[in-house]
């Protein structure tokens, strides 16, 4: 299994595709890990050079408890793969630091793709009655130390979002849910230590000048939501799409969907 070493890790990579295509580098959300492209990359390597990693302190990429940064990691993998430009779809956290990334080092990106991301130092929102039920429940198991039912949880309030459960979904999309969350509990003992973007991008993606396409489910997170409609006014030129049935999730729930609407807009855009 291909792994490079970084600074205080062995980061866990994959690669599908020619490496005269396109470049697009996939970047996991925080209740997953690169297993979650699965379904789309057949579809996208037959046009791209696609790139994923698990980020440090998920699936199967080992680190120590260091400083490290999330850019610089993706860096040195597109450096270690030989590649000067990429389009960054990232899910999430996974969206987030592909913002991160665009500000950081606008040379080495050419488009970014977000879902249910928000830029970092985005400011607090106030959550649902509801949804601050749900989170108390995750501080609890949290404190309790009881990683494996929280991984459950976690997924649970993301992935099915605060107002469905599982009986309301496909069996399928559920078992692998929980599936991709329960890969990351042997991380819970590492303590690597992010180093952020400083300042953060929440007032400098109005700076982002590469195509972006801003996605959420509509049965996330009050806060994601948020976030969804402050990038989509603020990135200049950014298209949107919100997908109705999906919650944090709609590449894994909603594949052939999202598939569709992604592929349509990397094509637009020449990327």
């Amino acid at each position: 299994m291909p792994h490079l070493e970084v600074s205080g890790a062995r980061l866990y990579y994959e690669t599908d595709g020619h490496i005269s295509s396109p470049a697009v580098l996939l970047i996991h959300a925080g209740i997953a890990n690169l297993r979650m492209w699965d379904p789309q990359v057949p579809a996208l390597a037959s046009r791209h050079l696609v790139i994923r990693f698990d980020t440090r302190g998920y699936g199967e990429t080992e680190t120590e408890d260091v400083p490290f940064s999330n850019r610089e990691d993706a860096i040195a993998l597109l450096d270690h793969l030989g590649v000067a430009r990429a389009t960054v779809i990232g899910c999430s956290r996974g969206g987030s630091i592909g913002i991160d990334l665009a500000i950081e080092h606008p040379d080495r990106v050419a488009g970014i793709v977000t879902i249910g991301s928000g830029p970092s130092g985005f400011p607090e929102v106030e959550l649902t009655e509801r949804e601050d039920e749900l989170f108390d429940e995750l501080d609890a198991l949290f404190e309790a130390k009881d990683w494996e039912q929280l991984a459950r949880r976690e997924a649970e309030l993301w992935d099915f979002g605060p107002l469905r459960s599982a009986q309301d979904l496909d069996p399928s999309f559920v078992a692998t849910a929980y599936e991709l969350n329960a890969a990351n509990v042997r991380h819970t003992t590492e303590k690597p230590t992010t180093i952020p973007l400083e300042p953060p991008a929440y007032d400098r993606v109005v700076d982002i000048a590469v195509p972006a396409l801003v996605m959420v489910g509509d049965h996330d997170l009050s806060p994601t939501l948020a976030q969804y409609e402050y990038l989509l006014s603020t990135i200049p030129g950014a298209d949107g799409c919100r997908f109705p049935d999906s919650a944090h999730l709609p590449s894994v729930e909603q594949p052939a969907e999202f598939e569709r609407v992604l592929l349509a807009w990397l094509d637009e855009h020449n990327l």
